[in-house]
Order: C-alpha cells, then sequence, then structure tokens
C-alpha cells in the first residue's frame, strides 16, 4: 500500500491510501477463454524524438510491441492500428502501415495469438472533390496492403465517406465493393459521433436506428464476408438489439466501453465477444475476469469487471475522443513505459484533477500493478504542476 496526496475538486488536498493490486490469472486460465477478446493496443511515443509533437509522430517500435507480448501473454488478441493507437487523432497511414507490419511480425513468435488490424482511408483526406471511387480505391488500397502483409482485417469508419455520401446506397456501394474482393472475412466498426464528430450521420442517417438498418442490410447481404461486426455508440440497448437481428454466423464485438461486462456475459439470446480501448488499460482484470466466465464462475467474473467500469466511464468521459490520454496515463503509472508522452501531444487532453481521480479509480478496480511504483510517478507529475 501506498498513500499520496491528491488534488480534489475544492482546490485542496486529499490523503488518498492505495488498496491490493489484483492477481494475474495464470497462462492455463487464459488458454480457456470461451469469448474472443481483442484489446485495442495504445502506441508508445519516442519521447526524445526531435520532432513538432502536434504534426509529426515517432512511435518507440521497442516498447510498443513489448505492450503487445504482455497483452498476449494475459490471453487477449491485439486489435492493432485502431482509433486507441491515435489512428487519424496523431497517427497516419505511413505510421499505421509500419506499426501493422511491426505487430504481424511479432504475432509470428507467437503462435496461437489473436490479432487484427484496422484498414480505413484516411491516406485520404475528407472534401468536396473525394468522389466515392476515390473512396472505394482508398480502401482497396489499405486492404491489399495487410492483405499483403497475412493480417485479419477490421474495416474501420471512413470520415471521407461520412462526408461524401449523399444517401445509404452510396454505403452500400461502398462496402458491397471491398467486399467482394477480400480473402477472408472481416470486421466491420461502426464507430459512432461520440467518438470521432467527422462520423456523424453514419450509413447514411443522423438517427441511429435507421443507420443499423443500412448496416444490417450490407451485413445481410455480403454475410460470407463478413466475420463479425464491432459497434462503439455506448448504448448497450442497441447494441443488443443489433446482436439479436444479425445474419446467422456474424459476432457482435462490443465496442461499449460503459456497458462491456454485462454485454459479454450475455443474455438468454445471445452474448457479445470484445473489441475494446478499455481492455488497454484493465488488461490483467479483463484475463482475470474472462478466465472466471470460461470456468463457469458468473458471480466471479461480474466480481473482477464491476469494480473497473466506473474507471472506464471515466476514462471515455466527454469528450470521448480524449480517452487515449488515459489509457496510456496508467500504462505509465504501471510501468508498462517509461513516461507519459504521446502521439499528437495528447498528455495535455485531460485535467490533472481527471487524472487523478483515474488514479483513485484504478486503484479500486485493482489495477494499478505496483502501487507504491504508482503513487510515486504519480507524485512526480503533481511536482511538474506545482503541487510536489
Amino acid at each position: 500500500m501506498a498513500t499520496i496526496s491528491l488534488p480534489t475538486k475544492d482546490g485542496k488536498l486529499s490523503a488518498y491510501t492505495t488498496g491490493e493490486p489484483i492477481v494475474f490469472p495464470s497462462k492455463a486460465e487464459t488458454s480457456r477463454f470461451n469469448r474472443i477478446a481483442y484489446a485495442a493496443a495504445h502506441v508508445v511515443a519516442d519521447p526524445l524524438a526531435d520532432i513538432d509533437p502536434w504534426v509529426d509522430a515517432k512511435v518507440d517500435w521497442e516498447k510498443t510491441i513489448a505492450f503487445r507480448h504482455y497483452l498476449w501473454d494475459l490471453g487477449l488478441g491485439v486489435a492493432e492500428a485502431m482509433d486507441t493507437a491515435q489512428r487519424g487523432g496523431g497517427m497516419d497511414w505511413q505510421n499505421s502501415r509500419e506499426l501493422i507490419r511491426h505487430a504481424l511480425d511479432a504475432a509470428k513468435t507467437r503462435p496461437g495469438v489473436k490479432i487484427c488490424c484496422g484498414v480505413g482511408t484516411d491516406h485520404i483526406a475528407p472534401g468536396p472533390d473525394v468522389t466515392i471511387d476515390d473512396i472505394i480505391r482508398a480502401y482497396e488500397e489499405q486492404i491489399e496492403a495487410v492483405e499483403g502483409m497475412g493480417g485479419k482485417l477490421v474495416v474501420m469508419a471512413s470520415r471521407a465517406l461520412a462526408y461524401a455520401a449523399k444517401s445509404p446506397q452510396d454505403y452500400a456501394r461502398v462496402y458491397g465493393r471491398f467486399l467482394s474482393q477480400v480473402r477472408e472475412p472481416v470486421i466491420i466498426h461502426w464507430l459512432g459521433e461520440m467518438f470521432d464528430p467527422a462520423l456523424a450521420g453514419y450509413w447514411g442517417a443522423a438517427d441511429h436506428g435507421e443507420a443499423m438498418e443500412t448496416c444490417l442490410g450490407i451485413l445481410t447481404e455480403h454475410a460470407a464476408k463478413i466475420d463479425g461486426v464491432k459497434i462503439s455508440l455506448l448504448s448497450k440497448e442497441k447494441e443488443i438489439d443489433m446482436r439479436r437481428r444479425l445474419p446467422q454466423g456474424v459476432k457482435m464485438y462490443t465496442g461499449d466501453d460503459f456497458n462491456y461486462a454485462e454485454l459479454i456475459a450475455g443474455d438468454e439470446d445471445g452474448y457479445s465477444d470484445a473489441l475494446l480501448g478499455i481492455f488497454d488499460a484493465i488488461a490483467p482484470a479483463a484475463s482475470a475476469g474472462l478466465a472466471k466466465l470460461a470456468a463457469g464462475d458468473l458471480q466471479g467474473f461480474h466480481g473482477v469487471l464491476e469494480p473497473t467500469v466506473p474507471l472506464s466511464r471515466h476514462i471515455f468521459q466527454a469528450p470521448t475522443r480524449f480517452y487515449k490520454t488515459g489509457v496510456v496515463f496508467l500504462a505509465w503509472l504501471n510501468g508498462l513505459q517509461d513516461h507519459f508522452i504521446m502521439v499528437g501531444g495528447q498528455e495535455s487532453a485531460r485535467s490533472l484533477l481527471h487524472l487523478a481521480e483515474l488514479f483513485r479509480l484504478a486503484d479500486k478496480a485493482r489495477v494499478l500493478h505496483d502501487p507504491d511504483m504508482a503513487a510515486a510517478r504519480m507524485s512526480k507529475l503533481l511536482g511538474v504542476h506545482g503541487l510536489g
């Protein structure tokens, strides 16, 4: 245990004493999961790179790939080059392609591990001159690159398509074209506007119910080419509704960082697998909970994961797109990287009060690996802010 003085909303400091960290599950336990679980993994910036951090990105490949091995050691799959890796928020396609290459090479040294890789259209900027055919070619270019490296595809939502599309038929045309060409079934990612405002009105409708009809139509028409769909709308009701209507054989991968525990547990009509950014931050708890679920211990599963939900809701609070700051902050507290510097300078995207509360909630969720080290690092951050 460790005691630290943390700032509070009334402008004062209050003593906080940590509890005990979670016990990591054994390798035998993690080998028996009965849910597919991908953690969307973050990237580690190179803090010594001589760049303009708001403009350029320089990744520490060694530390970044070491984090993937940490996730694989816990039995989790890696969802690579997704929005958690600051895709479209500091990481461009060139860097993302290099990230995918490094991660796939690392996966080849680990027989049996799971990895999937994001593809999109982020190498073309939305604008009035971008046509539907341009967007199709952009998707095809990234798909060809990742398939050429042997990667399983997660097809990410396109800002350019959200800008250019005039109707649901434009979405059907784009998705139909590349789905007819992919080598293996893919995961379709529907990312809500709370994560990326540029994706408002995706599938051709501002109303999520109408948008879902279009998406389900595309999934049904091309079901043989679709492994699953990941929706990130932060609404368990919408996810359950869609899950019950999916074509046979198409999985639901929850992207709901607010309600993941109950969605993964499921109900009498089914359950969701997982592809979650929060699993990056709470990997040991996610692994321990999934091990209990596989062993038939539903109460134990909820007992492990429910304390992580307040932490996740805090990390993903509005503006939700800044959640990566909390994910990287927790990785630094846990000694999984040596600094709290981010691609795009996004370590500044959350307040000190936000980070202090994150520390408390992470401790209550038992995901501070070494409370003494976490408290020491938190103290250094407080000192930088004049509170040392």
